[in-house]
């Protein structure tokens, strides 16, 4: 019997990450989480293939309806219809709803011939800023003939992606891109071959006992992330309970538009017998650095590196100077046994050379920071599930730092679905002011795993169907320095929320956060730094509601404060009314908002719909307006078109930006505009 596949339902993935993160929160990598949540809904999930830790990944299900769905599989055989999931006890039209966007029935047999692909596009953006920043301008000597700095390249922004891939079968995929400011140049021996950026891969999957083969740009996601983390994982969300753990789900092709954090070269993994893996990894990748010769008082001689750059962007003479100068090495394995879908006990090498000494500058707060050519991190992770409660952890050890080596980082925690109505989680981790994973993305409160020891609670309470409240607490201490904190900190911040959904069409939700951290104080002059404490909170409310049927609103309104001990707070709001028309082949959105804060501590975040695959998530500061209108004709089953235009006015302010980018108005305006074509 062939399966009944529903029309794929369009989703807007910016609103999605709104409900997520109603209120921005640091040691989060919006962009990334964005390029795999945009992944995971172009190779949706096969429902009836897809394991218990990729149908976690999606993070809209809990413990009891992940245990249903694969009981319900166990019991009754294939799915035949996404629709079927409405008879999978614990499972109701919301939850399905949200789902949907992100699975499918597909076909179980690979074997043989491949076959056809269900993903094969071409996407061309541009993007352009209107008015002229300081970058583009006539660079005029002054009076020594000293001409300014510029950038190399036009102020247009474009991109390119081919793909050609069938979920769970295999995947090629070519991606292009060059930022504002970038040159197109055609000088292989510096490798740049056309635009600044290029990425491809060429993936394989479920051909006999080879689950996996990746060729070209990859990332992986194995345990709780001490040792290789990538993929759309989360930390602390209002989602307070499901996103405290990260799923094991191996290699997967890189897609994104990030220009680090993902491996070049090979992956590969082989089922050695029904319940044990084997995943084989190595790369070199050539990564952006500041460089510099050494000194009589650094313990290394020669040339080394002070710092790794994460901007992507070359654009001037000293971006372009740091562009591809360390070359670095990565070779890996990682084992892992499962037993079911219940248990899961693994083990993770990397290993990681640079062709120069990485050596970070000499102040205090990078003390306990890697030095040298080479690292090795040794991690053990492990899950079991036992009914509704889900065990999960990890433990790491980093050696091959000249100075200050043997860091060790450990995580664990425990989900809990104890009815229908209440889920819980807790999570404690520790990670050494002297642990060294750079492929770590691990549950913290930092960017970065390391110098931090905290504990995480969360909870979501089901009042009745349409009303869910929640939150969480997270306490945290920094052993050592921090940027910007001249001595040990400690911290904590907490979450709550409400979440009322009257009907399908509508929702409404409130949130509320705190936050409290020591940070430098404003102003001292003394040695060291005096360090006082800081608050921020921020409070949202949200409304989803339709106005007939192609015609719906969603509002918003946010406010926050920042302050210093002693200090007087810096305030922000923001006030944001949006709406969405949907009509034959049109889709029409748009927005207008006010905003005003005092500072740039007071800014407020709002992510905004944008054309398909692309990421907008402004920082809303000073005081002025914002407005965009998105358009999208679907011109046949083949083309569809995308045409954005966004502008911001300032009303306290003469210029826009600062240094290159600034604008001598006091307003900023972008045009974008967006083909694909599917083959």
């Amino acid at each position: 019997m062939r399966a009944q596949q529903p029309p794929k339902p369009p989703v807007d993935l910016n609103g999605f990450l709104q409900g997520l993160f109603p209120v921005q929160a640091e040691g989060i990598d919006y962009q990334s989480v964005f390029d795999n949540l945009a992944q995971l809904y172009a190779t949706p999930l096969d429902l009836n293939t897809a394991t218990r830790d990729e149908l976690a990944a999606t993070y809209l299900l809990d413990e009891r309806q992940l245990n249903s769905l694969l009981t319900y599989r166990d019991q009754y055989g294939d799915l035949l219809s996404v629709y079927e999931l409405q008879a999978v006890p614990g499972f109701d039209v919301p939850t399905i709803r949200r789902l949907m966007p992100f699975v499918e029935i597909g076909t179980s047999a690979l074997s043989g011939r491949l076959p056809t692909p269900v993903d094969h596009y071409l996407l061309l953006r541009y993007e352009q800023t209107v008015e002229e920043q300081k970058g583009f301008s006539a660079a005029l000597p002054d009076k020594n003939g000293k001409y300014p700095t510029r950038y190399g390249g036009g102020s247009a922004q474009w991109f390119a992606r081919y793909r050609y891939s069938r979920p769970r079968a295999y995947s090629l995929g070519l991606t292009v891109e060059k930022d504002p400011g970038e040159a197109f140049r055609w000088q292989p021996g510096n490798r740049q071959w056309g635009a600044d950026y290029v990425s491809f891969h060429a993936q394989v999957q479920n051909r006999g006992r080879w689950r996996n083969l990746i060729l070209g740009d990859y990332q992986l996601q194995i345990g709780q992330g001490l040792v290789l983390s990538a993929g759309f994982v989360l930390g602390k969300s209002s989602e307070t309970v499901q996103t405290v753990r990260r799923p094991t789900l191996g290699a997967r092709p890189y897609t994104s538009l990030t220009e680090y954090g993902y491996f070049r070269g090979a992956t590969a993994t082989y089922a050695l017998t029904r319940n044990m893996d084997i995943t084989l990894m190595a790369a070199r990748n050539r990564r952006d650095a500041n460089t510099a010769p050494s000194t009589a008082t650094t313990v290394v001689e020669g040339t080394i590196a002070t710092s790794l750059q994460t901007s992507g962007l070359h654009r001037t003479p000293s971006e372009l100077a740091d562009r591809g100068s360390l070359l670095e090495t990565n070779v890996g394995a990682h084992l892992l046994y499962h037993r079911g879908q219940r248990l899961q006990l693994g083990a993770t090498l990397l290993h990681t050379q640079f062709d120069l000494p990485l050596l970070r500058r000499n102040l205090t707060y990078n003390r306990y920071e890697f030095t040298g050519r080479q690292n090795t991190v040794l991690g053990l992770h492990g899950g079991y599930i036992w009914h509704n409660l889900n065990f999960f952890g990890e433990v790491a050890h980093s050696h091959g730092s000249l100075t200050n080596s043997g860091g060790v980082g450990a995580v664990g925690g425990m989900l809990a679905s104890f009815n229908r109505r209440v889920d819980v989680s807790v999570v404690a981790r520790h990670y050494d002011r002297n642990f060294h994973s750079f492929y770590a993305n691990g549950f913290s409160e930092n960017t970065r795993t390391i110098n931090e020891t905290g504990l995480y609670a969360g909870l979501k309470y089901t009042v009745y169907r349409k009303l869910t409240v929640g939150g969480y607490v997270d306490v945290v201490r920094f052993p050592w320095w921090r940027y910007l904190v001249d001595k040990p900190s400690r911290g904590f911040d907490f979450l709550t929320q409400a979440t009322y959904t009257p009907n399908r069409q509508t929702s409404f939700a409130l949130i509320f956060h705190e936050e409290h951290k020591e940070k430098n104080k404003p102003g001292s002059k003394t040695t060291p730094r005096e360090v006082v404490g800081t608050t921020r909170r921020s409070l949202a409310l949200t409304a989803e509601y339709p106005l007939g049927p192609r015609l719906t609103l969603r509002s918003r309104v946010q406010a926050g404060t920042f302050a210093y001990t002693s200090l007087s707070p810096s305030r922000g709001f923001a006030l944001v009314q949006d709406a969405s028309y949907a009509f034959k082949r049109w889709h029409l959105s748009g927005r207008m908002a006010l905003f005003g804060t005092d500072d740039y501590d007071s800014r407020q975040y709002v992510y905004e719909r944008d054309v398909l695959y692309a990421f907008s998530f402004p920082a809303y500061f000073n005081r002025g307006v914002r407005h965009y209108v998105l358009v999208q004709y679907d011109v046949s089953r083949h083309l569809d078109l995308w045409l954005r235009w966004a502008r911001t006015d300032l009303t306290n302010q003469d210029t826009v930006g600062s240094d290159l980018d600034q604008i001598n108005a006091p307003h900023k305006s972008e045009l974008k505009v967006q083909a694909r074509w599917r083959f």
